[in-house]
């Protein structure tokens, strides 16, 4: 494809691309438990402003345009929690997923101190679960989301990092 994807730490300029391509990412999502009112859907501008200057926030480039993002904060029992990970349709499967939720593993653990990382997705989401199983997560328990939905929670311990071959 000759396309060379940068990850980066996102900047207050990033914001608004972010949330669009959450918007379109996290429809399919939607579509498979027949919810639209799931949180990256719903989210406003302003609340994806405000994670950008106070959490951990990667995007993927390409050029200029963002093509992918994921978010971590550190929770109070000092795991960080992992989420919104998204890449555009047309960029999925190269890998960049994977990329993403290394770099915010690595910021997550060298900046704010994590020693373990727990995201959820839900129990549907096939693509999701095969990617962090693939990098080291664990299942750990089930929770139903505020909307419903039941997620699969899954943890890492900090330094546990798998080569993604």
């Amino acid at each position: 494809m000759g396309m060379s994807v940068t990850i980066a730490a996102a900047t207050e300029r990033d914001a608004e691309q972010i949330f669009r391509l959450q918007y379109l990412c996290f429809q399919s999502e939607a579509a498979l438990y027949g919810n639209y009112r799931i949180d990256p859907l719903v989210q406003t501008l302003d609340s994806v402003r405000e994670e950008v200057a106070q959490d951990c926030v990667f995007v993927a480039r390409l050029g200029d345009e963002v093509v992918g993002s994921v978010r971590g904060r550190i929770t109070e029992d000092g795991a960080a929690s992992i989420g919104k990970l998204c890449v555009h349709p047309r960029l999925q499967g190269h890998g960049i997923g994977a990329r993403l939720l290394k770099a915010a593993e690595c910021a997550l653990a060298e900046e704010r101190g994590a020693t373990r990382f727990r995201l959820h997705t839900g129990h549907r989401s096939e693509g999701n679960l095969r990617l962090y199983r693939r990098v080291g997560y664990e299942r750990v328990g089930t929770l139903e989301g505020a909307d419903g939905v039941p997620m699969i929670v899954l943890e890492k311990q900090a330094g546990a990092y798998v080569k993604t071959a």
